[in-house]
């Protein structure tokens, strides 16, 4: 046998097959050139180079291995389908003396020129597009772009690698496929098609039941850090009872359909309900993973988009003035010495430059976490807090009465042993406070104004901001925190001052420097003053690096899960498409007219498709609470906004999904007519 006689064959069977290669081909293509685009912008020195630069790079470094898990299992995806096409004409080629050695070199060839034109296409449209995605990243850092074109030698090797490594796996697993099959087998692999599954309803409402699960969870979810140990469990949970419900709860639903004689014996629905029943093992599966990665792409593209949106919002609240200096100290004493030394450090800085600060929010605190139960509260060690207790973990933060009508403007009066309380993030109905029997509080009142901090925004637990009578309350709350916690452990006294200034982003940023310097030089004299100085301006990039970071990946990633989306609703209904051709023959034969047959096909369709989008919309619903925390994590409580962000997007996505829904029913339609 001609050794040219191999990739002629192999050539042969892609050209008279490329309704299916063809597809395929352009999703490896654009699978492949996502992944060098991730890994582009991963390594990119002028990317690099930008402000907030390496925390993009660091973010979507996370999505490298992502992308990578998504290319492979896609492909696989693919070869199965193609695989289940050319299995016939392999068996003829068996039958007629051509031995599995030699099906095997055609394999090999076939794979060597997919995975010729799929690294060469994929590397050709990355490299082609890297600039564009580049000019994209510095948009969203708000940064300016190189001119120059590079190549990134590391992309490059890592994007060759991943596609070589996915086809050489694709190759095992079809030559596998090949030597355990029989010659009849093969033959018949095409129009081999499924027994009519029996309707399981215990694997059924076990679906139901983990679905229940994800969605109470997600629901009674209170704490963000909570809220991010919850969304994996719930993730897994969401995966699971959706395969459950789509396989097996689907047949189920068909055999109710079937029992209903209303609804079952009516032309177009007794060929669809059918069919659906027949292959529904099969569909189940594939309609569950459109759902699951529909989900993925409505909820990464919603918090990542309404972070992208609200991040002003978000910095704003994470840094209520434009600059703000804070000095740790061990007694109230020393707190009052680091306020004026903060304002004699600032002046000399502020006056040297011509600049006044405006809207000044000066004040001193305690800040330490505790154990609540009820309106006990215990402080202890980190190593005695057992794991059933995170979920009682507080913060309190103590201000005295002076410092609490100073910057609220109001006038209140408080006793001895009473407190003013502000619940963050939480509920208390007590009125009185116990910590460890050592200090009694009565709760006077609770009160709705508070000091406008940047903590706030960044405490993931609830936060108890209590005012107390005076400074030596203040003195006993820190000496006895830091006899339970330690020296390492203990939570010093914070004063803070906060100011405005009316000057440009980059006489801030310079004030800033300046700020640190001059703390810098008078740390000899006061070495006892820990002294922290924020900048908005300062922190602005970081806020842009990480929100429009996770942006991009977000894109990126739905980017990905459309392509797999688009994929298997395609070859689905081109698969369908094969195995229904004849059969819609025989029932045109017997008098069924084609605008009959497109009616039932529609109804089949549209039965089937709409069913995932419908429970992508449940889950993003029942998701929308945990986002709902996350988000909060990172500073944005615009609940508004991620709703209206979150109904946009699924509003976008649908008609997305319409479009993608006309398309396979075309293709479907086109075979079976």
């Amino acid at each position: 046998m001609k050794m040219n006689l191999y990739p002629k064959l192999a050539w042969h069977g892609i050209s008279k097959n490329k309704k299916t290669y063809v597809p395929f081909l352009l999703t490896s293509i654009g699978l492949v050139m996502m992944f060098y685009i991730v890994s582009y912008l991963t390594y990119n020195k002028s990317v690099k180079q930008m402000r907030g630069g390496d925390d993009m790079q660091m973010i979507l470094s996370w999505g490298v291995p992502v992308v990578a898990f998504f290319v492979v299992i896609f492909l696989f995806y693919m070869n199965s389908f193609l695989m289940r096409r050319r299995k016939t004409e392999f068996g003829l080629y068996n039958i007629l003396g051509m031995g599995k050695s030699n099906i095997a070199r055609i394999l090999l060839w076939q794979n060597f020129m997919l995975l010729v034109v799929s690294a060469a296409g994929g590397l050709g449209m990355g490299i082609l597009l890297s600039k564009l995605a580049e000019l994209c990243a510095a948009k969203m850092l708000s940064n300016q772009a190189s001119l120059a074109f590079v190549i990134e030698p590391s992309a490059v090797r890592n994007t060759l690698f991943l596609t070589v490594l996915s086809f050489v796996l694709i190759l095992l697993y079809s030559l596998g496929q090949i030597h355990v099959a029989k010659p009849i087998e093969l033959l018949h692999g095409e129009k081999t098609g499924e027994k009519p599954p029996k309707a399981r309803w215990i694997l059924a409402l076990i679906g139901m039941v983990l679905l229940g699960t994800a969605y109470y969870l997600a629901v009674t979810t209170r704490e963000p850090v909570q809220a991010l140990l919850v969304l994996f469990v719930a993730i897994v949970l969401v995966i699971v009872g959706s395969y459950l419900l789509f396989i097996c709860g689907s047949v189920a639903l068909c055999k109710m359909l079937q029992k209903n004689k209303k609804y079952y014996y009516k032309l177009n629905h007794f060929i669809s309900v059918s069919s659906m029943s027949y292959r529904m093992k099969r569909n189940g599966a594939s309609l569950a993973s459109i759902c699951i990665l529909s989900t993925g792409v409505l909820v990464m593209i919603s918090s990542s988009l309404c972070l992208r949106i609200g991040e002003d919002e978000s910095l704003h609240a994470r840094y209520p003035r434009d600059i703000e200096v804070s000095i740790l100290t061990k007694d109230y004493d020393q707190s009052i010495a680091a306020a004026s030394y903060i304002e004699q450090q600032m002046d000399a800085v502020l006056q040297a430059s011509h600049q006044t600060r405006k809207n000044e929010l000066a004040y001193s605190n305690l800040n330490f976490a505790a154990l609540r139960q009820g309106g006990d509260i215990s402080v202890k060690q980190y190593t005695e807090v057992s794991g059933t207790q995170y979920a009682e973990l507080v913060m309190l933060n103590f201000v005295t009465l002076d410092t609490y009508e100073k910057i609220t403007g109001t006038t209140e009066t408080l006793g001895e042993n009473e407190v003013l309380l502000h619940m963050f993030r939480g509920k208390y109905s007590d009125d009185s406070l116990n910590i460890d029997g050592q200090f009694q509080f009565h709760v006077q009142k609770q009160v709705d104004a508070y000091i406008e901090s940047g903590d706030n925004t960044a405490a993931t637990y609830p936060t108890m901001y209590l005012v107390v009578p005076d400074g030596d309350t203040m003195n006993r709350l820190y000496e006895y925190q830091y006899s339970v916690y330690g020296e390492k452990a203990a939570s010093s006294l914070q004063t803070c001052m906060g100011f405005d200034l009316d000057c440009n982003a980059d006489t801030q940023i310079e004030l800033t420097k300046q700020l640190y310097d001059q703390f810098a030089e008078g740390s000899e004299t006061h070495p006892n003053f820990y002294y922290e100085i924020k900048g908005l301006e300062t922190e602005r990039y970081s806020f842009y690096s990480l929100f429009g970071g996770l942006l991009f990946l977000g894109i990126l990633l739905s980017v990905v899960f459309l392509f797999g989306t688009v994929l298997i609703m395609y070859y689905k209904q081109i698969s369908e498409g094969y195995e229904d051709a004849a059969r819609f023959e025989i029932l045109q034969k017997v008098g069924m007219t084609r605008k009959e047959i497109k009616k039932s096909i529609n109804s089949q369709i549209l039965t089937v498709f709409a069913a995932p989008l419908l429970a992508s919309g449940v889950h993003l619903c029942f998701a929308f609470p945990l986002i709902q925390k996350l988000l909060l994590m990172f500073g944005l409580s615009n609940t508004p906004l991620l709703v209206g962000v979150t109904v946009g997007s699924y509003l976008i996505f649908g008609v997305l999904y319409a479009v993608m829904y006309k398309a396979t029913s075309r293709s479907y339609y086109q075979l079976v007519k």
